[in-house]
């Protein structure tokens, strides 16, 4: 039977993951999966995988690496007890030579024995904590996906991968911007504390109107629009490498894992899996 977003985001993990796997939920994953750490996603042929192991190292803020597959293994088996990369995101992007060409709900006629998934920190983790200190997420509580913007922020590059860094933006009350920095620098596996708070100019952004990925916000008076590293931001890098192929979540379609998001280290063992 299929559920609505707001009656998921009252179900346990395996609910949750069953009406992903079976399709009868393809939007977009915040505020679900509750204090469990949510991963964006790359999957790309093996021959670029060690570059882009080096780029996420020399960039953990918008590339917090929590987990890497076996080459050829869709089982992401040190984030979840049955996570299948090839059918537990709700909607996946398709890139060939650097373009988009569609978007799927699964990867199974997909998947192939030379790809290599890597799953990484996602800053929804953080979002929930902020809610529960009674900071209002717009976006949220409005069911939209956060608006996400390239910056002038530039990464450290390796191997074909290089470009600017994505940032994605939440309006946070004047008064508590210093707390939600220090209560999202708590979660460094979910980009951690923000790259910027205030003048969006200053990292390049010129319209806070028109992000280039997600939805538009409002920038009501009294609040600072506030900016995280973003993990979209290896998605344009790879995008931009023009890989053959590259495969992605949606924005704001998420990996949930099985991992708490209070977790020290991000592998899932008898003491950690939720229960």
């Amino acid at each position: 039977m299929l559920q609505s977003y707001d009656a998921l985001r009252l179900e346990p993990i395996d609910a949750v993951r069953a009406q992903i796997r079976s399709g009868g939920y393809t939007a977009h994953t915040a505020g679900l999966g509750r204090n469990l750490l949510q991963a964006n996603l790359a999957i790309i042929p093996e021959q670029y995988a060690l570059d882009f192991m080096r780029f996420c190292q020399r960039n953990p803020k918008p590339c917090p690496l929590i987990g890497a597959s076996d080459t050829g293994n869709p089982i992401l088996f040190t984030l979840g007890r049955n996570i299948d990369i090839r059918t537990d995101v709700p909607a996946y992007n398709i890139y060939r030579n650097g373009q988009l060409d569609r978007s799927v709900t699964e990867l199974v006629d997909l998947w192939s024995n030379d790809l290599v998934a890597f799953a990484l920190g996602c800053s929804f983790t953080f979002e929930h904590a902020l809610i529960e200190a009674g900071i209002d997420l717009w976006h949220i509580t409005n069911n939209v996906t956060v608006p996400m913007f390239r910056s002038s922020l530039e990464t450290i590059p390796a191997g074909p991968f290089r470009g600017p860094m994505v940032v994605s933006m939440r309006m946070v009350p004047n008064e508590r911007v210093e707390e939600a920095i220090a209560i999202s620098a708590r979660f460094p596996l979910a980009h951690g504390a923000p790259v910027h708070a205030g003048d969006p100019a200053v990292i390049g952004i010129s319209n806070l109107q028109e992000p280039d990925w997600g939805d538009r916000v409002p920038v009501p008076a009294g609040h600072t629009p506030v900016f995280w590293a973003c993990g979209v931001t290896p998605q344009a890098v790879i995008q931009q490498a023009a890989l053959p192929l590259l495969i992605t979540h949606k924005p704001g379609h998420m990996l949930i894992t099985d991992i708490p998001d209070t977790a020290e280290i991000p592998i899932i063992t008898s003491n950690n899996v939720p229960k």
